[in-house]
């Protein structure tokens, strides 16, 4: 009797350390999914910094090209900047939903942030597009009555060839930030599954 007391009790310390060592490896994979999380957002984050330094430095470089050296009408600068404002306010917005500490707030905090940021950058598209649009149909506009000759096929073809390359590179982004949006929020339910 002795013995299987001796066997029993010695079956319940190997079964406390062992439960304290998962509890510590579960604390250790929190740590470094949320790393990688917060790594990925940080991505994010500073793509959306470029993003609104180029917004803001696009003012005075467009009133150069265009007024300047293009005479395009100063109504379609006021346009221009109009939409980098938009694009910068909108951005800006966007990112003050990255900024929330994830290593410490709860996951549930973290999901319904990330989850508002993807939503909003997913629903940007529905305002970008049409500024956009309008941009580009007022740009030939003002290209043709200002420059019906061989420039404004110059003006024309580039303006073309960056409206694709713009929409490309736009739209791959647009899907690269919606993934990684969407890798958060997975790993964030990968945490919570087992809880």
């Amino acid at each position: 009797m002795n013995n299987e007391n001796f066997e029993l009790e010695n079956m319940r310390e190997q079964m406390a350390t062992l439960k304290k060592k998962l509890d510590q490896q579960q604390i250790v994979n929190d740590r470094l999914i949320r790393h990688s999380m917060e790594k990925t957002a940080g991505k994010i984050s500073r793509r959306y910094y470029v993003i609104m330094g180029l917004c803001v430095l696009m003012i005075p470089y467009t009133y150069w090209a265009l007024v300047r050296l293009n005479n395009f009408s100063i109504y379609f600068w006021i346009y221009t900047c109009f939409v980098m404002l938009v694009c910068l306010g909108a951005t800006y917005y966007n990112c003050r939903n990255l900024n929330i500490d994830m290593m410490d707030n709860s996951l549930v905090d973290v999901r319904r942030y990330i989850a508002r940021a993807k939503k909003f950058d997913a629903n940007w598209l529905f305002v970008g597009i049409p500024l956009v649009i309008v941009f580009l149909g007022w740009f030939l506009y003002e290209s043709y009555h200002l420059h019906n000759d061989a420039l404004f096929n110059g003006l024309l073809w580039g303006g073309c060839i960056g409206a694709i390359v713009g929409t490309v590179a736009g739209l791959s982004l647009h899907f690269k930030t919606q993934r990684q949006y969407q890798d958060i929020i997975d790993q964030i339910e990968d945490l919570t599954a087992g809880e």
